[in-house]
């Protein structure tokens, strides 16, 4: 692994804040307008993480799945998308967290597996997030992630059993995401309870840091889930902000600052 991730979570620790982790789909608006949009959030984002256009996702809401569309409509494919994360990285030293499902991977007219790792390293990512793909079939994705010097990703969920938290766990590297909700992304205005509970299940098991995405949508949401977890992951209500031309820059900075943890009383 390239160092980048575990570097930006450790710096938040040391900040006693959780991370900031951004998502965005590659594409949309456009590719002018996305490659904007990321370097509004950048001055905020320890992390970020970008979208692959998919047409068939499992995990994600209306609104990521609209920008999908989006792009998809306007000619996005993957060889574009590789582009986009190099002019990124060109840019910024921050960790670039590509997130795609399977197909797009086993398609790709690159080679495969191995040739879409290769290529995505090659572009400046420093890991996968992979939503639908279990571990347990995934051994040659993860070998071929490890050879490319790429961290893997993949999900928990509040129904997650403790043999499946191991699991998991075990096959990540990098940090651990946690689903907030047993549904699909979108902003709402609370999240359940039982997020920290989760959070310690996960931390129990692995040394890694833990990420909590899905549902988080401005400071309420993400002050609860910054003062459990090690990180905060928010897609839709930016997704939302930069299609309705709204000030994408401002929600980011909202988000970062409340993902310092709150003062303990006493």
């Amino acid at each position: 692994m390239s160092g980048r991730i575990e570097a930006a979570f450790a710096a938040a620790k040391a900040e006693d804040r959780a991370a900031f982790v951004p998502y965005l789909t590659a594409g949309h608006p456009d590719r002018a307008g996305f490659l904007e949009a990321v370097r509004a959030l950048r001055p905020y984002a320890d992390l970020i993480e970008i979208g692959l256009p998919y047409s068939d996702p499992l995990g994600d809401g209306p609104t990521i799945q609209r920008s999908s569309e989006a792009a998809l409509a306007a000619g996005v494919r993957t060889a574009d998308v590789l582009d986009m994360i190099r002019t990124v990285r060109a840019e910024t030293d921050v960790p670039l967290l590509v997130m795609t499902y399977y197909n797009p991977i086993f398609c790709y007219a690159g080679g495969g597996e191995a040739g879409f790792v290769r290529d995505v390293a090659a572009a400046g990512a420093d890991g996968l997030i992979l939503p639908d793909l279990p571990p347990e079939e995934a051994e040659t994705l993860i070998d071929a992630a490890r050879a490319a010097d790429l961290a893997t990703t993949f999900l928990l969920a509040p129904t997650s059993t403790d043999a499946r938290i191991a699991a998991v766990t075990a096959a990540c590297r990098g940090f651990v995401y946690a689903v907030s909700v047993t549904g699909v992304t979108g902003a709402r205005d609370a999240l359940p309870a039982d997020v920290p509970a989760l959070v310690r299940r996960i931390q129990a098991a692995s040394d890694l840091p833990v990420a909590v995405g899905f549902g988080v949508s401005g400071a309420a949401t993400a002050r609860p889930v910054a003062d459990a977890a090690d990180g905060v992951v928010v897609g839709s209500a930016l997704v939302r902000t930069l299609a309705e031309g709204g000030d994408l820059a401002a929600l980011a900075a909202e988000i970062a600052g409340a993902c310092r943890r709150t003062p303990v009383a006493g």
